[in-house]
């Protein structure tokens, strides 16, 4: 049951309206939880922009991310939207539930991404430093290390406001995860 109400286009400020129909125009709607962010008058702009600011991460790579981190988090809006997007970017099901439990057996340098984001989310930026040079020993470079940093906290801050306010999902519900190892 949602803690606070999902708001419409009506009930929020102007600059969220206008934010509101751009998704719309983009998405074809507005997802729950980014309506949710216009309950505060700035921080649905403010999320939109970190989202959606520059990286050296591709699409699929930060989808590896935020796949591995929502599980942690256990966000079950952030699993079921993460899925949808993972598919359009071309995983499969079943490596879509490995990149969950933080592993990539299908590919050995996002293996190591999906090992450092759950690694990085897990010990709350304590990271293990051999998880660390695993990545590096991928190919990875002190760019995405940052980077990937970045959107481990920008999936974070989706898991939490999901977790506190359990708005409804509007995407296929995730799968739960069941016997897949990290």
């Amino acid at each position: 049951m949602s803690t606070i109400n999902v708001p419409k286009r009506e009930e929020v400020s102007t600059a969220n309206q206008a934010i509101f129909d751009n998704l719309e125009k983009t998405l074809g709607f507005v997802p729950n939880l980014f309506a949710t962010y216009a309950h505060s008058e700035n921080a649905l702009g403010n999320y939109l922009a970190l989202s959606n600011a520059k990286t050296s991460l591709k699409a699929k790579e930060k989808e590896v991310v935020n796949l591995a981190v929502s599980q942690v988090n256990n966000c079950i809006y952030c699993l079921s939207a993460h899925t949808a997007i993972g598919k359009m970017n071309g995983f499969t099901d079943e490596q879509i539930l490995e990149l969950r439990a933080g592993k990539a057996s299908f590919d050995s340098k996002l293996d190591a991404l999906a090992r450092l984001a759950k690694n990085i989310t897990e010990n709350r930026g304590a990271t293990d430093q051999q998880v660390l040079a695993d990545f590096f020993a991928a190919g990875w470079t002190k760019e995405n290390l940052i980077d990937t940093i970045v959107l481990v906290g920008d999936k974070t801050i989706t898991n939490y406001i999901h977790r506190t306010t359990k708005v409804p999902v509007d995407f296929p519900e995730a799968q739960p995860l069941e016997g897949v190892k990290a």
